[in-house]
């Protein structure tokens, strides 16, 4: 469930009045979290969204980050884990922080697990993290994981700030030449219009075309700010049922370039996850299957699972992925020679390391070719329309002559 903010009124055991805020996910959640303090809730009302100056305050994946590093700090020192929580609560000073590390702690410290804390917030903590920490809990070995966990966090966020640092200029590009291509089509190519009027029927289709489609943008050009969102909802459709998500992740791997990107990403993910569990003891079964709670790709985690089933069988992991052949095949014979030689989850570390190596790669070149790509385009676009109004110009000189 979302966390929401709620301002309070309550009463301590003195008579005192005292107003505050506080971030759970219902009313019922601040009055037990109000009646644990020994206060008596008078007033509980919940914010709107826009409240506050800038807005109410939200979790984003740097505050992820930093509290993973935290808990991992703490962990790996031995520090029990409500202890920890409750310091984390005291070192960071963003209060949407304080209040869901408070309720993490508080539903700790009622018997449940951290992971089962954390699955109740699919919206901060993703898939992965949750199944990670609960591998760590069940293994008894939180302490390994974390940092894998961590390290994993913040490769994740340092690809994700470099590819929009690099596309940046790729997009005030786009925007300062399509911008410039609609003042075109608006406001210039229109004057042309009445010296075209006296030519009737003579008139070049090309500027005929050109006319209509300038036309066409003046009076309806703002339905093209829709297309945004009716791509947004498509895709939102696609995902709505099992098998939607199932004919899009096929369709989107079977794509030249980006499917192969995409692959190597879940390639990596994959081997990071599994070679952390195996590291750490876990059996390959299990890691096999929280591996599998991993995957993005439904396609892929179907493979894993049917991967998985092999290997309960009796079959090797190397030969079940070559049997399924889903993923790439370096991975397959990799995790086939570590394998015979004992040496699994440091292939699988080596894998990964290489998988991300090539997604940087290949996503620096697709970035540094999108830079051209789109002066070349925007260049044919311009030139197109300028050529396209002088040879109906000059085909009025022609007629005259």
């Amino acid at each position: 469930m979302p966390i929401h903010q709620y301002t309070y009124q309550a009463c301590d055991i003195t008579g005192n009045i005292k107003d505050g805020q506080l971030n759970a996910e219902s009313k019922q959640e601040v009055v037990a979290i109000l009646q644990s303090r020994q206060l008596i809730p008078l007033k509980v009302e919940q914010q709107s969204e826009g409240s506050g100056l800038f807005g109410r305050q939200s979790i984003n994946h740097r505050d992820v980050i930093d509290f993973t590093n935290g808990l991992c700090t703490l962990i790996e020192a031995h520090v029990p884990l409500d202890r920890a929580l409750g310091l984390l609560q005291g070192i960071t000073d963003k209060q949407i922080m304080q209040e869901l590390i408070e309720n993490l702690r508080r539903e700790v410290k009622e018997g449940k697990t951290l992971a089962d804390a954390l699955r109740t917030r699919t919206d901060i903590f993703s898939r992965i993290y949750v199944n990670m920490v609960h591998a760590g809990e069940e293994g008894g070995i939180l302490e390994q994981l974390l940092p894998k966990l961590a390290h994993f966090l913040a490769n994740a966020d340092e690809a994700k700030r470099n590819i929009i640092s690099s596309l940046i200029y790729p997009a005030i590009l786009a925007v300062v030449g399509l911008s410039s291509v609609v003042l075109l089509m608006a406001f210039v190519v229109p004057s042309f219009a009445t010296i075209f009027e006296d030519m009737g029927s003579n008139m070049p289709p090309s500027a005929a075309l050109l006319l209509g489609l300038s036309r066409w943008l003046r009076s309806y050009g703002w339905s093209l700010l829709l297309i945004p969102v009716l791509f947004w909802y498509g895709w939102r459709q696609l995902d709505a049922t099992p098998e939607r998500r199932l004919q899009r992740d096929q369709t989107v791997l079977s794509l030249p370039i980006l499917g192969t990107l995409i692959l190597q990403a879940e390639s990596s993910r994959f081997c990071r996850t599994l070679g952390a569990l195996l590291g750490a003891g876990i059996p390959l079964l299990k890691g096999l299957h929280i591996a599998r709670g991993v995957m993005e790709n439904q396609i892929l985690a179907h493979s894993l699972a049917r991967v998985e089933e092999a290997v309960r069988g009796g079959t090797s992991l190397g030969k079940a992925l070559v049997n399924e052949g889903k993923f790439p095949v370096l991975l397959a014979q990799l995790v086939t020679v570590g394998e015979e030689s004992g040496r699994t989850a440091p292939i699988l570390d080596k894998l990964a390391e290489n998988f991300d190596t090539s997604v940087k790669q290949q996503t620096s070149r697709l970035v540094a070719l999108l830079e051209p790509l789109l002066i070349v385009v925007l260049g044919i676009i311009v030139g197109a329309i300028v050529i396209t109004m002088l040879s109906a110009i000059f085909s009025i000189n022609d007629m005259k002559y």
